[in-house]
């Protein structure tokens, strides 16, 4: 009597229950690629941001350095301290403003080598100070 009770506390598991559990597994298989690549691209993503706020930041030193009257060369190279690898910087002044404008393509990592290069761009506009 004794080993019938203990028996009987236990749930034997039917075969549609042992279905359901490969079927799980089966899905988690099939579902797991899909979620690291959805994470892969966010993490690309927030890395676009990161470069568009370099881009930002370089348009603005560099207009800042031509309002200043340091000279395209100068101001330019302002620019390319803060700006991302690659970036391609143009300075034009006019009249009482200056321009700064920086512009960079930035290239999908090779897991999304099929992705096109995102072109990123800002630009700066800045009063001349007087000297």
């Amino acid at each position: 009597m004794g080993a019938e009770s203990a028996s009987a506390g236990r749930r034997r598991a039917t075969p549609s229950s042992r279905d359901q559990r490969g079927a799980v597994t089966a899905e988690t298989v099939m579902v797991l690629p899909l979620l690291v690549l959805v994470a892969l691209a966010l993490t690309w993503m927030v890395g676009l941001a990161f470069t568009q706020v370099q881009v930002v930041d370089a348009a603005r030193e560099a207009a800042r350095a031509a309002a200043r009257d340091d000279g395209v060369a100068a101001s330019v190279a302002a620019g390319q301290r803060v700006a991302p690898d690659g970036a391609e910087i143009t300075v034009s002044t006019g009249g009482t403003e200056v321009t700064a404008r920086v512009a960079v393509r930035v290239e999908a990592p090779s897991l999304f080598a099929w992705a096109p290069s995102v072109p990123l761009s800002a630009t700066a506009v800045a009063a001349r100070e007087e000297q």
